[in-house]
């Protein structure tokens, strides 16, 4: 696995253009195998979605990687992030980042996610069960925000949980036409949209839907 992870990191993540020295060193740290669903932990380290139940998957590497380069994250942030999943993505906001409030809508998910973070000692990660396809008020305004589903629509509810100078990584469209989004909040009615790259994830549950034309 040793092995594996070295390779995930220089054969798929490096090439990607993800250089960032505390990303690669972070993902060096966290041993993916044990977030992975163990009938599935021989893809751990493989570039590819790996299925959790119920029509959700885990990122692939070179999608998680790309989105904490991108969301530059300080020591000092307070992390959001939408759809905890396996807590793999989790536990790199945690070390990046001081503090992650993680939300998913699966209580099985959030339940198997919080005892692997224990686990690996992991102790500034609050998680909270819920359908946050809309963003999650409570603890808002937020320095980052991850959205680990795609939004066939944008939800500008989203953006607008951002401190000034916030950051919110998230893939909007439908498939096979995807764009995962760098947005930045500039001022209280200001934001900056960059497109990253193209890719496809599915949706997260719950998502808003792009209205249906009928002929």
């Amino acid at each position: 696995m040793e092995q594996a992870l070295f390779n995930m990191i220089e054969q798929q993540i490096r090439p990607a253009e993800v250089l960032d020295a505390q990303v690669l060193q972070t993902i060096a740290e966290v041993p993916r195998e044990y977030f992975v669903p163990s009938a599935y932990r021989q893809l751990a380290y493989s570039d590819t979605h790996i299925p959790l139940g119920n029509g959700q998957t885990m990122m692939s590497p070179i999608q998680e990687a790309r989105l904490l380069q991108a969301l530059n994250i300080q020591r000092s942030d307070t992390i959001l992030e939408i759809g905890t999943g396996s807590g793999y993505l989790t536990a790199l906001l945690a070390k990046l980042g001081k503090q992650v409030i993680s939300i998913e809508i699966d209580q099985q998910l959030s339940k198997s996610a919080a005892q692997k973070l224990r686990q690996h000692g992991i102790t500034n990660v609050t998680l909270e069960i819920g359908d946050a396809s809309k963003g999650w008020g409570q603890h808002a305004p937020y320095d980052v925000m991850a959205v680990t589903g795609s939004l066939p629509v944008m939800c500008k509810d989203l953006q607008r949980q951002l401190k000034s100078g916030g950051r919110l990584f998230v893939i909007v469209g439908s498939a096979p036409a995807m764009s995962a989004m760098l947005i930045t909040r500039i001022s209280d009615n200001q934001w900056s949209e960059e497109e990253l790259f193209e890719t496809v994830i599915p949706p997260l549950i719950n998502a808003e839907k792009p209205p249906q034309f009928v002929f």
